[in-house]
């Protein structure tokens, strides 16, 4: 390094921030990391059509002409439609520049898919492939994760230790955004009592809105009033333009067989500053994802840093800090309309408990920012840098 600026290249997949989650964690990330001293370049995988291989090809080409420091590549599968070509990227990549790679989707999914568990765990022993990432994780001189989960996996399968560094709420509280949300629940023509619930983030069906829905007939028994408002775009990375247009018209479908298509609002993408104030005017926050919900959710921690009573559903391998900390309400089951119902019907009626969920949302929240997962980046990049000698 000439100074004592970090230059590094981060690699990512093409999607655009209003449709892709890993897209808009690189665009808050490399914000927070020009803070810190470091200088990042931003490097889109993207492919002409479908020429992934052309375009991992096109990429090492751009980080070669840049001569960073570093090169962190941002990985997720889905992020690079599940080709395998992110992969490959190391083999493309001049091998005296430290690589670090960020596993955003981990733990579920293998390329090529027709090979054995078996073979793929010989595989992993000897650290010469990882059946997710490729060369990724092999070759990287630091693997990021963003959850206790993923990284209870990369032990497993690599024999390495990875280094966690959480994410932080992808969406800030912003100023006047409580004044903003009194105004949209009157834009709603809601009355003064009546509650508002809230899902928050890409509309997908592994989101467990569905459920929600479902739950609605049952809740508005008792609160006739009740209305949900579902802020967040369908189409993204994961759920192509048709199919988002399908999966609409089914949760519209759902709503209307439910009799509360009345009830149910449809907000699509908003800007952040939108989001601030839907999150204000929101009574709870309902995430029912059908996996479970933990802090690799940016939404998540954005609806407690707003200090949002929320409900989630408990992930297979729960963490610690979040369900056992008392800042959420946990669904006691996955994909179940009645469980829904019974764990936010018992938040909307003691208002004590949704006082108390709002102060220790807040409190978790806090430890989770930009600015602290930045300074954790440099000082992995620093560490890469010095192991490697470069």
């Amino acid at each position: 390094m000439a100074d004592d600026r970090i230059r590094v290249a981060m690699l990512h997949g093409p999607g655009h921030p209003d449709s892709d989650g890993v897209s808009d964690y690189v665009t808050h990330l490399v914000d927070a990391l020009r803070g810190v001293g470091v200088e990042v370049t931003p490097v889109p995988v993207r492919p002409d059509g479908h020429r992934w291989s052309r375009a991992a090809a096109r990429a090492a080409r751009h980080v070669r002409e840049l001569a960073p420091d570093v090169v962190h590549v941002q990985f997720a599968p889905s992020a690079y439609r599940f080709t395998g070509h992110a992969g490959l990227l190391p083999l493309r990549l001049p091998r005296r520049l430290p690589l670090v790679t960020t596993l955003h989707e981990y733990g579920w999914w293998a390329y090529p898919s027709w090979l054995p568990g078996p073979v793929w765990s010989a595989v992993e022993r000897i650290r010469c492939w990882d059946r997710e990432s490729g060369r990724l994780v092999p070759a990287s001189a630091a693997v990021i994760v963003t959850n206790a989960g993923h990284a209870s996996v990369v032990r497993e399968r690599a024999g390495r230790e990875p280094v966690h560094i959480p994410i932080a709420p992808n969406v800030t509280d912003e100023p006047g955004a409580a004044t903003a949300g009194a105004h949209l629940r009157d834009e709603l023509g809601l009355p003064e009592a009546a509650p508002l619930l809230l899902f928050f983030g890409f509309v997908h069906p592994v989101k467990g809105v569905r459920y929600l829905i479902e739950a609605l007939p049952d809740l508005r028994r008792i609160h006739p009033e009740l209305r949900l408002l579902v802020v967040g775009g369908f189409a993204s990375q994961a759920l192509p333009e048709p199919e988002a247009r399908a999966f609409r018209a089914e949760l519209t479908g759902i709503a209307t067989r439910c009799g509360v298509a009345d009830a149910v609002t449809f907000t699509g993408h908003v800007p952040a500053t939108r989001v601030s104030a839907a999150l204000h005017a929101a009574d709870v926050a309902v995430l029912p994802f059908t996996a479970g919900v933990g802090t690799k959710s940016g939404a998540l921690l954005a609806a407690l840093a707003h200090g949002v009573p929320t409900a989630v559903t408990r992930p297979d391998r729960p963490e610690d800090d979040l369900h056992a900390s008392g800042a959420v309400a946990v669904i006691p089951a996955r994909r179940d309309s009645a469980a829904v119902a019974r764990t936010v019907g018992r938040l909307l009626a003691d208002p004590v408990l949704r006082r108390r969920l709002a102060e220790r949302g807040r409190a978790f929240a806090a430890a989770y920012s930009w600015p602290r997962a930045a300074a954790a980046h440099r000082d992995v990049y620093r560490r890469a840098l010095e192991r490697t000698g470069a």
